[in-house]
C-alpha cells in the first residue's frame, strides 16, 4: 500500500510539469478510452479509463497554476461526470466530449 501511494505521489509531481494542454490532452485520451470501451459494451476497461479520467482531472484542480481556469477545469469535470454518471443535463453527446478534448491533444503535439 505504502509503494502505491508512493508512486501516485510520484505521478502528482511528474503531471505538474506538464502544461495545461499536454494535461487536458491527457485527461481526453481516458475520456476516449471510456466511451470506446462504453460502445463496445466493455464496462470494465470504461470504469479503469473514467477513474484515470477523474483523478487526472482531480490533480489538474489541484494545480495551482491553473486558479484563473478553475471555473472551466470544474465545469468540464461536471459535464463528463453528468455524461457518464447522472442525468446528461447538459446533453453532451460523445463525439462533443472527444472534439472538446482533442484540440488540447492536437496543441500538446504541435508543441513538441
Amino acid at each position: 500500500m505504502e509503494e502505491k501511494k508512493q508512486r501516485q505521489n510520484l505521478d502528482a509531481c511528474r503531471w505538474q510539469t506538464l502544461s495545461l494542454v499536454e494535461q487536458l490532452g491527457n485527461i481526453g485520451s481516458e475520456i476516449g478510452r471510456a466511451i470506446n470501451a462504453q460502445k463496445q459494451g466493455k464496462e470494465e476497461k470504461k470504469g479503469h479509463a473514467l477513474d484515470m479520467a477523474f483523478e487526472l482531472f482531480d490533480l489538474t484542480i489541484s494545480d495551482s497554476r491553473w486558479m484563473a481556469r478553475l471555473k472551466e477545469l470544474t465545469r468540464s469535470r461536471e459535464v463528463v461526470a453528468d455524461y457518464f454518471f447522472g442525468d446528461n443535463v447538459y446533453n453532451s453527446a460523445p463525439e462533443n466530449l472527444e472534439k472538446y478534448f482533442y484540440w488540447f491533444a492536437f496543441a500538446a503535439r504541435k508543441n513538441r
